[in-house]
């Protein structure tokens, strides 16, 4: 816009409406521009690294009822009623796993069985664990599987919402 322009703008708009337009007040420093309204951020919940297993355990407790089984006194039991109680357990705690972690085998074979490693350098201890009679190096060329060991491929746990981590298993009031 001119500044002929502006003029004649701002001369007509103080005689009609007794006030200068609000852009041509804003252009020449007659007025102050208005501060974008401040949006307060949305704060996210803070995750610790233990949540993600206590929803584990959560999961496990409302699908199965682990939590309450190994917090029983089983001493008074039978073994046969123990046995029952294990089988429904471990079936229901398998599909909660198998729902929501892919798991695989850190070493995929037979246990029992001789399995080779490259013995020109010790292997990672967070993946295999060497028992028996280790040398100090560390290095061996292989060994007896004893256990094929676990690995989660894939995590898939729902969304925590604002539900308490800590919670594992809600209280429950019977009303009658």
């Amino acid at each position: 816009m001119s500044r002929i322009a502006a003029a004649f703008r701002s001369f007509f708009s103080i005689l009609f409406s007794g006030a200068l337009a609000e852009d041509i007040a804003v252009r020449f420093g007659y007025a102050k521009t208005k501060p974008a309204p401040v949006v307060a951020p949305v704060e996210q919940p803070k995750l610790k690294t233990s949540d993600g297993a206590l929803q584990l355990l959560h999961i496990l407790q409302r699908d199965s009822r682990l939590i309450d089984f190994l917090m029983e006194d089983i001493d008074g039991y039978e073994d046969d009623q123990i046995g029952a109680a294990v089988r429904s357990l471990h079936s229901d705690c398998r599909a909660s796993l198998n729902r929501h972690l892919a798991l695989a085998p850190v070493i995929d074979g037979v246990e029992g069985t001789y399995q080779k490693l490259d013995g020109s350098k010790a292997p990672d201890p967070n993946r295999i664990k060497l028992i028996g009679n280790v040398p100090a190096s560390g290095k061996v060329p292989g060994g007896t599987l004893r256990h094929r060991g676990w690995t989660a491929s894939s995590v898939n746990l729902p969304p925590l919402g604002k539900q308490d981590p800590a919670i594992l298993a809600p209280a429950e009031l019977e009303i009658e």
